[in-house]
């Protein structure tokens, strides 16, 4: 028993002395496997206008993009590592705050680029301005194995509970 507590006492010094306060420049990263999945990425040419945009919702990688103002919508949602499997990519949007301090929000079906066989009808896909905003809806949806996971978690912490009320009242 004494040696169990003064394993513990020791592990706790040598712990607290292994992650005692360090100079750390602020903003760096204290842990560096964490990997942050957000923030800002630059692809910006130097010899072009560059834009500052925004992409939220449901991509890889969410943040802020310094582009070419010659890239398209296409080229932003390419760069954010396209839309993921939960995206509701027939509701893209893009918000835009005018000139004149007046809002506007672009809706447009990112389906009709994907599917459309017909060239006859153009498809009508928004041009990007400094500080639009690209939202990509989605919404979670749960599969076979997410179903079968919570039901198993739960059967398991049941069977748990039974044995260990038959093994007390043993």
């Amino acid at each position: 028993m004494y040696k169990t507590i003064t394993f513990f006492i020791v592990l706790f010094a040598f712990g607290s002395i292994s992650f005692a306060q360090q100079d750390i420049q602020i903003g760096t990263n204290l842990l560096p496997f964490d990997r942050y999945r957000g923030g800002q990425y630059d692809y910006s040419l130097p010899d072009a206008i560059n834009i500052k945009v925004l992409v939220w919702g449901y991509v890889p990688f969410p943040g802020q993009y310094i582009i070419p103002s010659t890239s398209s919508v296409n080229d932003l949602l390419a760069l954010a590592g396209g839309p993921t499997q939960d995206a509701n990519i027939d509701d893209l949007r893009l918000f835009r705050v005018n000139a004149d301090s007046s809002q506007t929000m672009i809706k447009f079906d990112y389906n009709d680029l994907l599917w459309n066989d017909n060239l006859e009808k153009p498809i009508k896909i928004p041009h990007l301005q400094a500080g639009d905003i690209l939202l990509v809806p989605g919404e979670t949806r749960f599969l076979f194995w997410d179903y079968f996971n919570f039901t198993l978690s739960i059967v398991s912490t049941l069977a748990v509970v039974a044995v260990l009320i038959i093994s007390v009242l043993n």
